[in-house]
């Protein structure tokens, strides 16, 4: 009974031990690539979406049929650096005068690209 015993432990130590964390790493692994790639491509989507915005609003001219962000549809009259002024009632010539923040999208250019 006694050499079984004495098979069984080892007498030398290792000649590279591994450090005790070395395992928790490797399994964690996979899943913190996941993460990182996920977190990579929400914030690429989201710059994307950003400068897709941006070009929209550097594109604002005379003429365009937009939509504000309250919802307000109407023809831009007048653009300055940091306004819009958007006729908004054909009848009564009302025009109402919008920072370009609050267009949320420009509807000429959607009807151009359905076509």
């Amino acid at each position: 009974m006694t050499t079984i015993l004495a098979q069984a432990a080892p007498t030398t130590a290792p000649a590279n031990p591994k450090p005790p964390y070395a395992d928790v790493i490797a399994n964690y692994f996979p899943f913190l690539l996941i993460i990182g790639v996920m977190v990579f491509l929400m914030f690429r989507t989201k710059s994307k979406e950003e400068q897709k915005r941006k070009d929209l609003m550097g594109s604002l001219k005379k003429g365009d049929e937009v939509q504000t962000i309250g919802g307000i549809i109407g023809k831009v009259v007048e653009v300055r650096d940091n306004e819009v002024l958007v006729k908004i009632d054909e009848s009564t010539n009302t025009k109402v005068r919008f920072r370009r923040s609050a267009i949320g999208q420009v509807l000429t250019q959607e009807k151009s690209d359905a076509k």
